[in-house]
């Protein structure tokens, strides 16, 4: 496995989980697997299929991804391939022979297209594993569900003893048991690796009006000269007026939306992709699957529709494990646009409920990246220090007892209640539910007599916001009670809450002096990563050699090397063959491929 790795890939030592996840794929036992965008996920599935007997198949959901995914397999040698409907008649039928050969050892497919191929090409081959990528697509609960992916069930009945490995970066506990369900996964193993992004600084900017952003992002973006980044806008005529302002400025920036044709939203694509724009303004179809390593920083120029949906969009920065920045942007307009939007929509109930959470998350207290872990069923007992509330810390207090009479509450009502009703029984008020199912006669009710209603509401949102209880969505929102939760519940730990302040409770943003106002607003920046000894005039030399190479190849210039790759050329500065080929990320084909051309530079640039 780890000659393989190396081999093809270029590292010498696994990330958390990658090995034990390979090791259970080989066992052809089926897998659930959620990682972090950026986690590498993709090897876990790549690095078996290159040990296995025949091909891989892969279900991913766009052609962008697809395209992406075999660019960086073929850069690395590895014989991988595309059936879309991208592909022309003699592409297909090349392809075909290749399957039918055992010459193919990726196969990546769109949902539709294995359905349409299952008596035919699937038939043909000799099939490793299928990898089911995106696998968040599959269930209602998720946030991009797509009813396609939903008949997928049939890969098991039709082929029993193929391993099936489901990937993803976004779903929750509900959305997971769907996944398992929805694929009539048998005994699979299911692994959940952290997901915190340490590398990705989080902030929030509330009420700011459009002026007020775009001075932001310029003094942002100018504090990131010549780095790649992509600001996300709710509407189609929100990303042209953002592009609009910023190009005014000098930037060099893209559009992309669902508005525009197939070939401008491609040439968009391609032009981020390849470097030759900086920055696009994109909509929530922007991102998806594109494993663009070098993207330095994400913007939401408006809140997004659900925690889920942010989580994936962030995650596009800095993928190649340096430093990235976000930062979020929201108003009360969002709220009021979204919540119509959800309204609208098919899943109602669901859809406002995730917007309610992202609200909370945009609107906390509490160090946003232990929300974020907390949402997904992690845990972090110690704040970030990288986000604005860690940088700006509000006043705290020993709030134990106050969540322990929540959480008695939860549990004598034996987890069957929302918050609503929790608050009503804490209160001690008489309502019809109350009475009905004699939480009146729980010994916690009335305990929380002394707090004001709109105080627990605040208590319980941050009880929500650090772990301490989860919302069963598939339950009527029924609070139930964490691991977390329980160490606070019976004494074994503290909780700290947050002060509620009373002037913020309106939510009106404190008026700017004038001289405020012709300053940009201060954005936090994290300070990018220091190589030990790195010669930057080499890294920026290095960077066009790559440019070079990519543009003779027509591929984009991270699948030749990668920015971190890069970076450890320009600090350990190799002078042979075999040292070029030591750097992270350069495996024996690219070493073979690439080693004179930049090994030329280097000494060139050494004067030897």
């Amino acid at each position: 496995m780890l000659q393989i790795l190396k081999s093809y890939f270029g590292y010498t030592r696994f990330r958390p989980l990658q090995e034990e996840i390979i090791s259970c794929i080989l066992e052809k036992r089926d897998t659930l697997v959620l990682m972090p965008t950026g986690g590498g996920k993709s090897i876990c599935y790549q690095l078996p299929a290159l040990m296995m007997e025949g091909t891989a198949v892969v279900v991913s959901p766009l052609i962008s991804l697809m395209k992406d995914q075999v660019e960086a397999l073929r850069a690395n040698g590895i014989a991988a391939r595309a059936l879309n409907s991208s592909n022309n008649e003699t592409e297909n039928l090349n392809l075909r022979l290749e399957c039918a050969q055992g010459r193919v050892k990726l196969l990546y497919v769109s949902p539709e297209r294995l359905l349409a191929e299952l008596g035919f090409l699937l038939r043909d081959i000799r099939i490793s594993l299928f990898a089911i990528d995106e696998a968040h697509c599959i269930s209602q609960w998720g946030h991009d569900f797509r009813p396609e992916y939903t008949q997928l069930k049939v890969l098991r009945q039709q082929f029993p003893q193929v391993p099936i490995v489901a990937l993803t970066a976004t779903a929750d506990k509900i959305t997971r048991e769907d996944i398992l369900r929805q694929l009539d996964m048998r005994n699979p193993q299911i692994f959940i690796s952290s997901f915190d992004r340490p590398n990705l600084s989080l902030d929030v900017k509330r009420g700011y009006q459009q002026k007020d952003k775009i001075r932001a992002i310029v003094s942002f973006i100018r504090q990131h000269p010549g780095e790649s980044g992509i600001i996300y806008c709710m509407s189609r005529s929100g990303t042209e007026k953002v592009a609009a302002l910023l190009g005014e400025k000098g930037f060099s920036v893209g559009v992309y939306h669902a508005g525009l044709s197939n070939e401008q939203r491609e040439r968009a694509q391609d032009d981020f992709i390849n470097d030759r724009v900086q920055i696009v303004c994109a909509t929530v179809a922007f991102g998806m699957g594109i494993d663009k390593s070098n993207v330095r920083w994400v913007i939401h120029y408006n809140l997004p529709k659900s925690i889920e949906s942010f989580y994936q969009e962030i995650g596009r920065a800095g993928r190649d494990g340096l430093p990235g920045d976000t930062l979020l942007f929201y108003s009360f307009a969002d709220i009021v646009m979204l919540s119509k939007f959800a309204a609208e929509s098919k899943q109602q109930e669901i859809n406002l409920e995730k917007l309610n959470r992202m609200q909370q998350y945009a609107e906390s207290d509490i160090c946003r990246r232990r929300i974020l872990l907390n949402y997904f069923g992690g845990t972090m007992e110690h704040d970030c220090g990288n986000c604005d509330v860690c940088r700006n810390p509000p006043e705290r207090f020993d709030g134990t007892v106050i969540v322990q009479k929540a959480l008695s509450a939860i549990a004598r009502a034996d987890e069957r209640v929302g918050t609503r009703t929790l608050i009503d029984i804490l209160k001690g008020a008489v309502t019809a539910e109350v009475v009905e199912k004699g939480y009146d006669k729980l010994k916690t009710y009335g305990a929380g007599r002394d707090i004001p209603a709109r105080d627990w509401q605040d208590y319980l949102l941050q009880m929500l916001n650090l772990g301490y209880f989860e919302v069963a969505y598939n339950e009527s929102n029924h609070l139930k009670i964490t691991e977390a939760g329980r160490n606070v519940l019976f004494g074994r730990a503290r909780a700290l809450l947050v002060v509620i302040r009373r002037e913020d409770r309106a939510g009106k943003v404190a008026p700017r002096s004038r001289k405020k106002e012709t300053a940009a607003p201060s954005v936090p920046v994290l300070t990018p990563a220091v190589f030990e000894d790195e010669d930057e005039q080499l890294f920026e030399k290095l960077r066009q050699l790559r440019r070079q190479l990519a543009d003779q190849q027509a591929i984009p210039p991270y699948i030749v090397l990668s920015d971190k790759t890069l970076h450890a050329l320009a600090s350990r500065r190799p002078l042979t063959l075999d040292e070029f080929g030591e750097v992270g990320g350069i495996g024996e084909y690219k070493k073979k491929k690439y080693g004179k051309d930049f090994l030329e530079a280097i000494k060139a640039h050494m004067g030897r």
